[in-house]
């Protein structure tokens, strides 16, 4: 099916696509019955793997001395680069799963122990000692910006360079400037399930359960890791307990337990511990944005410059901090670059927004700067530059755009109009008041998905779809979506996710998941429909459902009697017209944030935050506000306290567990609220909705940043905002 524009059709009823709902898999996570990748109980003899983390982030190695570790108790096998064949790399990150001789960073696995239990594997692996010969390495961003080449195009690499008008004359010219340096750290997914995997050998086909975000990416990969035909595996994901990005393809925990139950003929289990979450997988790269911003004494922009320098090790993408500013507000001249640094720390790759949340931190601080130096407010100004024409190619419409709508009603019901302009002027006791506000912006694309629906003779319907549920209520939404279509309730809806056995779809990630998945439902459903209309003698327009029963031509018959002869099942998949590129297509909100701050201590206390988003159709409004939320408190923690340390001697994340790692929770924030504008986007699919998960995350700390500066008349540049930061400024003044 070719997808270009949606008419009125059965979704616009918000009978059960649009409603609040539960969701379908919560009783199987609050019972403990929803079984992870690690939960997985083969019917093979199962061991445990052990993962040894390389000791130096640049180097070689050049001895392994296993005796010890061989003839520890419990011991089966050990696996390392000298008694395997070269493990290749997949098409999406640049790090080898296995290391050696050649160390590419700081726990880079170089070796997996395998042992009858976790704790014999562990021991084991206590004892192997692996010899070194340590090399220098890059490892300081801050001191390879300056001579950083621009990035390369590619797969997942946007253009490093944009420009439109002549930027540096009108930046010269303009009445009112801003012209800084903003950086921001590295940060960890450090989502609540560490990276696991199950896998076993039937002859030459793999299995393996792990919690893999695209499953089509991960069979990719991992068939290139281990030089295996793709349809050789077959990978599992039916939950996930989170992810924001790093398990969007396999990493290390998958390809090494692979390896050792190839070589053991053994099914093996495999966790990371903790910290080589942070070092051995992939986080996001920190970057130090330049932006320059000219305008008129009535707000409107004329120039707008925003260039960006991320590191990574050879191979890697950049940090596409710039994309946002490529897109959110209009001027005539504009020039944006992305440079990218070659560092020996572990892998940057993508998190919860890539490109769009690290820019935005930049960005919109550099937006409410040049409001204080024209004395607009915030929201006026962002309001004044708002456009219905991409910035960057002005023939081009957006499918959809309301973020002046976003900043109006936000700042209604926010109260906004209580905030002082002027910095410093609001006081409860020793604490002093500001609000802050922040434009939002995140890509909605949509990508081909496919499904197959069935009948059964029981007269319920069921979804296969490789589809994963990372969290965000994907089996739910496709539910309703099913659901809708035949006049049931998701109650009356199975659905099976994460299986790469099942039709393909593009897996959760980049905003696309949930619009990409249940358009690929929709095809499934109409091609049903084609069925059983064929079935009954009748054309597809003839057809409707209700509580059911297939109606048409004032007869009814149940789906229970349509399938009682056996099951009918239909195979589709959605795909997308050209004519959809006429358009851009994003997604828009607004932050609103207020905070506290301590006139003596500089704690920084977040009391109030509201988002204001506009992403097509809402499917299912409780999973959403759910979505939202949690990007808020992401948030919070990107402004306030999330920063990999690098130690810049070794070359790795010190910080690399929760202790030392913070993050932030709901109970810091008292009050949060999410209000979702109410308007479809036709050309988005079929149901007329688009992503919003990451929408709830872009904006939210330069929010928190110039709610603080509103507080205190300090303002800090260097992410996150820690109060040393805002205690020495205050010396400074």
């Amino acid at each position: 099916m070719i997808f270009y524009k949606a008419g009125k059709n059965i979704f616009d009823q918000q009978r059960v696509v649009g409603k609040p709902q539960r969701r379908v898999d919560g009783p199987l996570k609050v019972t403990g019955t929803a079984t992870y990748a690690y939960e997985q109980q083969p019917t093979q003899k199962l061991v445990y793997g052990y993962i040894v983390g390389a000791e130096i982030a640049s180097g070689q190695i050049t001895g392994i001395d296993e005796r010890k570790a061989k003839h520890s108790e419990g011991v089966i096998d050990i696996i390392t680069y000298q008694n395997v064949p070269e493990v290749g790399t997949g098409a999406f990150l640049s790090a080898k799963a296995l290391g050696g001789p050649h160390i590419q960073h700081y726990h880079q696995a170089v070796a997996i122990v395998v042992a009858s239990s976790f704790e014999q594997a562990r021991a084991a692996a206590s004892s192997l000692v692996i010899h070194y010969k340590r090399e220098a390495g890059q490892y300081s961003l801050q001191s390879r910006a300056a001579s950083a080449p621009l990035s390369k195009s590619g797969s997942f690499r946007p253009d490093p360079v944009s420009s439109v008008g002549n930027f540096v004359s009108a930046f010269q010219q303009a009445a009112v400037k801003v012209d800084e340096v903003y950086t921001t750290p590295d940060q960890s997914h450090a989502m609540m399930e560490p990276h696991a995997t199950v896998a076993y050998w039937e002859k030459d086909m793999l299995h393996c359960w792990t919690g893999v975000q695209q499953l089509n990416w991960g069979v990719r990969d991992l068939a290139f890791a281990l030089g295996v035909p793709k349809e050789k595996i077959r990978m599992r994901a039916p939950f996930i307990g989170g992810s924001f990005g790093v398990k969007g393809t396999v990493m290390s925990d998958t390809v090494l337990a692979a390896l050792a139950a190839r070589k053991t003929g053994l099914a093996v289990k495999v966790t990371l511990q903790r910290p080589l979450v942070a070092n051995n997988t992939a986080h996001r790269p920190a970057t130090i944005q330049h932006v320059q911003l000219g305008a008129n004494r009535d707000g409107k922009l004329t120039a707008i410059g925003h260039r960006s320098v991320s590191g990574n090790i050879p191979g890697g993408r950049p940090e596409a901090a710039v994309l946002s500013t490529r897109y959110l507000y209009h001027a005539d001249n504009r020039a944006t670059e992305l440079k990218l640094a070659e560092l020996n720390l572990p892998e940057g790759s993508a998190m919860r927004a890539p490109g769009e949340a690290p820019g935005q931190m930049a960005l919109e601080i550099a937006m409410d700067e040049l409001a204080e130096k024209l004395k607009i407010d915030p929201v006026e100004l962002r309001i004044i530059n708002d456009t219905r024409f991409s910035p960057e190619h002005p023939n081009k419409t957006f499918s959809q755009r309301n973020l002046a709508r976003c900043l109006e009603r936000g700042a209604e019901a926010f109260g906004w109009h209580h905030r002082s302009p002027t910095p410093g002027q609001q006081k409860a006791g020793r604490w002093l008041k500001g609000m802050g506000v922040s434009s939002a912006i995140r890509g909605a694309p949509v990508l081909p998905s496919a499904a197959r629906l069935t009948l059964q003779s029981d007269g319920r319907l069921n979804v296969k779809t490789d589809m994963t549920d990372i969290g965000t209520g994907t089996y739910t939404i496709l539910a309703q979506t099913a659901a809708d279509m035949f006049g049931l309730t998701p109650a009356d809806i199975d659905v099976q996710l994460g299986d790469s056995a099942f039709p393909e779809s593009p897996g959760s990630g980049g905003q696309w998941g949930a619009a990409s998945s249940t358009a690929g439902v929709y095809a499934a459903c109409v091609a049903l429909q084609e069925k059983l209309a064929e079935k009954v003698g009748a054309s597809l327009h003839d057809l409707s459902f209700s509580d059911g029963l297939l109606i048409v031509n004032g007869t009814s018959v149940s789906l229970q009697n349509l399938a009682s002869q056996g099951e009918i099942s239909a195979d589709a998949k959605m795909e997308y017209s050209e004519g959809r590129k006429e358009f851009e297509h994003q997604t828009f909100g607004a932050h609103f944030v207020e905070v506290e701050v301590n006139e003596i201590t500089f704690e920084v206390r977040v009391k109030r935050m509201l988002a204001v988003c506009d992403a097509g159709r809402i499917i299912n409004p409780k999973a959403a506000e759910n979505q939202v939320l949690g990007g808020m408190v992401m948030g919070l923690g990107a402004a306030l306290m999330e920063e990999l340390v690098v130690d810049e001697r070794l070359g790795f994340f010190v910080n690399h567990d929760l202790a030392g790692y913070e993050i932030p929770v709901h109970a810091d924030i008292p009050q949060q609220s999410v209000i979702f504008i109410d308007d479809v986007d036709e050309f988005a699919g079929p149901l007329k909705a688009k992503g919003v998960g990451e929408l709830g995350l872009t904006g939210v700390a330069p929010a928190i940043a110039n709610a603080i500066y509103n507080a205190t008349g300090i303002r800090v540049r260097d992410y996150p905002l820690t109060l040393d930061k805002l205690m020495t400024k205050a010396r400074a003044i």
